[in-house]
């Protein structure tokens, strides 16, 4: 029996979307997304019931964004559950620890429905992980009952997340849950940034959160213009405008980037005279090199905070991590250690005021991501030899080139390596120009929502062009 034969018994009590038994209008397409989208804002803004305290650092903070989670509401586990079974499932067939063949369907499914039951069990574990962990105040305190009930409210809106990611992959909308939800956490963290309406106090009294609120503000009520311009433009602590315009231009320069790649021209045997291309871009591996670098970080983070709370004398976890608590948002953040060098410098002065840690990023970021984009091909089926297997199952070959596996996998092997390490690279490279111009978002939050909403972009204009848009 294979490994992947134990989940067969389980997955007739997993819940479970319908394939589509026709093909879906764009129209009703869009509609399915949106309602999907709605349910994940609603459950973002939905607090748990029974939690006795929400204040304080979050643990998580640095997770947020790749989680698409929002602290002490129903979505306080995110899509992290998913993300976990989904990588974990990958890195398994990848390695080939789980025997699949992916031209069974039977098999196809079978993993699809270990990786569904590995996610129903991570959010179980995590949800039971964040009551004793004391994330919503002591358990003694909580009680029994109120325990057992926000376990119980973590569980279901899991699973409500399982089943509107699998809705929309089933062809019912566009794209994927986990893509749909992370863009739109990091859209909406940006669009608060700017135009936040609530006040904090601090050295310079009452300011309004939202970069281009408090800009009309300053300038409503300073007599010094240009002085109250400057202050809006440059302000520290809080977002600016300096900060809105470089996550504008992060943005554009991203978009930009995403169409270099090299097509390669392809024919059929099946269809004598058919041409097309297999593209290759430059983000070959897409997102994931980020998404994989933020999730070691952030569980860095996660770790040295935890043992520097309890154990911040001894020596081995001061060299890991130094925290200290944030003026503004009692945020702890790093300021020594391992940690801090691997955490992105927040502005151009903060590089010219230690650029030892700004060189020590920069080195991390670009190798991180140019190690991880090389893995991730391996290890995800889409390697050289993979997607020469591939093309060759589908009875394609090169235009010009003799028809064999090995011709086809020389050819791929020009390209693919280099993409994949070059574009993972990159994706680092604008990830550090991101933080150190103090972009909204963080560098990394802006690489995903950038490539999820290009991928979405992508998906119109196929449909449009089949003639599926009416609009």
């Amino acid at each position: 029996m294979r490994p992947l034969d134990l989940a067969r018994p389980f997955l007739a009590i997993l819940p479970d979307v319908p394939n589509a038994d026709r093909k879906i209008p764009f129209r009703e397409k869009a509609l399915y997304t949106a309602v999907a989208l709605f349910v994940f804002l609603v459950c973002s803004q939905l607090p748990l019931y029974g939690i006795k305290t929400n204040s304080g650092s979050d643990p998580f903070y640095w997770a947020r964004v790749i989680m698409a989670s929002n602290r002490g509401t129903c979505m306080e586990l995110g899509i992290s559950p998913i993300v976990t079974s989904g990588l974990v499932m990958q890195l398994l067939a990848g390695s080939k620890i789980i025997e699949i063949n992916n031209n069974v369907k039977a098999d196809r499914e079978l993993l699809n429905g270990a990786q569904k039951l590995l996610g129903v069990l991570i959010t179980i574990g995590e949800a039971v992980a964040y009551v004793v962990s004391g994330m919503y105040g002591d358990v003694r305190d909580l009680g029994a009952g109120n325990a057992i009930l926000i376990i119980i409210q973590l569980f279901f809106a899991g699973i409500i997340v399982i089943c509107l990611d699998e809705m929309l992959q089933k062809g019912y909308g566009l794209g994927s849950g986990i893509s749909l939800f992370i863009a739109t956490n990091i859209c909406e963290n940006i669009i608060w940034k700017a135009f936040s309406p609530y006040t904090v106090t601090g050295a310079r009294g009452a300011e309004f959160e939202g970069a281009v609120i408090a800009l009309f503000h300053l300038l409503l009520t300073r007599g010094d213009k240009m002085r109250a311009l400057k202050e809006a433009f440059y302000r520290s602590q809080l977002p600016n405008i300096t900060n809105l315009l470089a996550t504008v231009v992060i943005f554009l320069v991203v978009i930009y980037f995403q169409g270099f790649r090299v097509d390669l021209p392809m024919r059929s045997k099946q269809r004598r005279g058919a041409q097309q291309s297999y593209p290759i871009k430059l983000f070959y591996t897409s997102n994931m090199p980020i998404i994989l670098q933020s999730a070691l970080v952030s569980n860095l983070y996660f770790i040295s905070q935890l043992l520097y709370k309890r154990y911040g004398g001894n020596i081995l976890v001061r060299l890991l991590g130094r925290w200290q608590e944030a003026e503004y948002s009692g945020q702890m953040h790093p300021v020594g250690g391992l940690v801090y060098y691997i955490s992105p410098p927040t502005s151009l002065s903060a590089v010219a005021a230690n650029p030892l840690h700004a060189l020590f990023y920069m080195a991390f970021m670009l190798g991180a991501c140019a190690l991880f984009s090389k893995t991730w091909i391996e290890v995800s089926g889409s390697s050289s030899n993979d997607v020469a297997k591939q093309l060759r199952d589908q009875g394609m070959f090169l235009q010009g080139h003799r028809d064999s596996v090995q011709s086809l996998r020389k050819e791929l092997n020009r390209y693919i390596p280099t993409a994949a390490a070059f574009g993972g690279m990159c994706i680092g490279a604008l990830t550090i120009i991101a933080d150190f111009m103090g972009a909204i978002g963080s560098g990394t939050g802006i690489l995903l929502a950038v490539t999820i909403i290009y991928q979405y972009f992508e998906s119109y204009e196929k449909e449009r062009a089949q003639g599926a848009v009416l609009f």
